[in-house]
């Protein structure tokens, strides 16, 4: 199964993060395989398990919750087409490249102490403007861990030739 975790940065271009282990934890934590650098974001804030036939999320006891298509869950399995709210951060989920075309969305903040984010379909996120300046430049960083992932993939493709 083919899996990617897909968000839109402010301008519209799109972010792919192939997810290629049976088990990938997202969170701020450095030892996370998809690092989110944001203080909303718990260290180890859920795991995304890769089984045979389905994909599944699990929330790792984060401060502020894992949503699924604006839906606060401990464990739900993903569908093609779901949105994983981890923090601000709105990934679409593409399973074996479906949905083949995928919208940007734009997400909203609402007040401290809310439970759930806002999602509004098929808008450009922008969360440079919406985080308020809760730290510096997410985008920047995880486009840097997108380099990184690319590199880390074509490194164990050499290994596996």
């Amino acid at each position: 199964m083919d899996v990617k975790l897909v968000m839109f940065k402010g301008d519209g271009q799109r972010k792919d993060f192939a997810i290629v282990n049976d088990r990938t934890v997202i969170g701020r934590g450095e030892d996370c395989a998809l690092r989110v650098p944001l203080l909303s974001v718990s260290r180890r804030h859920c795991e995304v398990i890769k089984g045979e036939e389905e994909l599944r999320v699990r929330d790792l006891a984060s401060s502020n919750g894992t949503y699924v298509n604006n839906r606060r869950v401990n464990e739900k399995v993903l569908k093609a087409g779901d949105r994983l709210a981890i923090g601000p951060v709105v990934f679409t989920v593409q399973l074996d490249g479906e949905p083949e075309q995928i919208r940007p969305i734009k997400m909203k903040l609402q007040q401290a102490g809310a439970e759930a984010p806002v999602v509004e379909a098929e808008e450009i996120v922008d969360l440079e403007a919406d985080m308020g300046g809760e730290e510096s430049d997410p985008i920047a960083a995880l486009e840097a861990l997108a380099a990184n992932h690319g590199e880390e993939e074509e490194e164990e493709d050499k290994k596996k030739e």
